[in-house]
């Protein structure tokens, strides 16, 4: 009897359904998880959530997703394995913008965001802590970050001091309220000065890897394209992308013919030395977002890192030959 109680009581702790309240209406669903008292860190939830183990309404849904009045939420099993804490480390960071609350760095390419399996060290989080210690989510491997770049895309990246900037950052970007404006050069001479790239993204058919407009599954996607100068071989264009998919800018622009310069992924075929950067050309050169506790808008800007100044460089002297 009291063998069958203890697997009872276990089949209930791996069992956990509840409706949210009017108190918890646009909370984070790894937030909410978290502080449900249900013995799971946030960083346990996010890994519930990425294993589909958690839904809403009978859903998966993101770690960002921000619930809604009634949503029902089931958790279904437990972790496998523990979470993993980032750790502190002595590594380069270029600051462009910092207050109480609030941090934005011009991230270098080559650096990864956070950690992961695989890599677990020499991560902008790794730097961030060295740097300014405790941050918001710090029992996770993500703390205080409330989006992503690329490994190879350079440029602006904000992040959260505190878990109220946390929430308020992480509402902006899922009600696309945050103006985000990227420089690429790309392959080929685009003939349009502006266009509209709205085409849905998802994963690809066959190769789980990629992302591709051509996609069972697709979620919209929408990139505004304005040309800023014409090279003999490439274009140095501006993407402004209203929604935030994932690889989103460079599959919308390989989609039009003009892939990133040095895409590995999305742009295969092989380009001349003199227009190749030994990354992909891309950079978020500028990030608006309303400040989390002052209400204003703030705009940062980062500088194009050496590598695409000399690149740029070399494609003006080759035109102007």
């Amino acid at each position: 009897m009291a063998q069958q109680a203890h697997k009872d009581h276990k089949a209930r702790q791996a069992h956990q359904a509840w409706v949210v309240s009017s108190s918890d209406v646009g909370t984070r669903l790894d937030v909410l998880v978290a502080g449900a008292d249900i013995g799971l860190s946030r960083s346990q939830s996010r890994q519930l959530i990425a294993n589909g183990q958690i839904t809403v309404g009978g859903q998966p849904r993101k770690p960002g997703y921000l619930v809604r009045t009634d949503d029902r939420i089931v958790v279904e099993g437990r972790p496998a394995v523990a979470p993993v804490r980032a750790e502190a480390e002595d590594l380069p960071l270029d600051a462009l913008y910092e207050d109480e609350v609030l941090v934005a760095i011009n991230k270098a390419p080559g650096m990864v965001v956070h950690p992961a399996p695989g890599r677990w060290h020499g991560t902008l989080v790794n730097a961030l802590l060295h740097r300014w210690g405790r941050l918001p989510a710090d029992e996770t491997e993500r703390p205080g970050i409330v989006h992503r770049l690329d490994r190879d895309t350079s440029g602006v990246i904000v992040v959260a001091r505190t878990q109220q900037a946390l929430e308020h950052l992480a509402r902006q970007f899922q009600r696309r309220t945050v103006a985000k404006r990227y420089l690429a050069i790309v392959r080929g001479i685009v003939r349009q000065d502006e266009f509209v790239i709205d085409a849905v993204v998802g994963r690809h058919p066959t190769d789980r890897k990629r992302m591709s407009t051509r996609t069972r599954r697709g979620r919209d996607a929408v990139t505004r394209v304005v040309v800023r100068e014409r090279f003999r071989h490439a274009t140095l264009v501006e993407a402004q992308p209203k929604t935030g998919r994932t690889h989103q800018i460079r599959v919308h622009l390989a989609a039009r013919g003009h892939p990133v310069v040095g895409d590995r992924v999305y742009g295969r075929s092989r380009v001349a030395r003199s227009v190749d950067l030994g990354r992909q050309a891309l950079h978020a050169a500028s990030l608006a977002v309303d400040h989390p506790t002052g209400g204003e808008r703030v705009t940062i800007e980062a500088p194009l890192w050496p590598d695409m100044v000399s690149l740029l460089t070399r494609l003006r002297a080759e035109a102007g030959g």
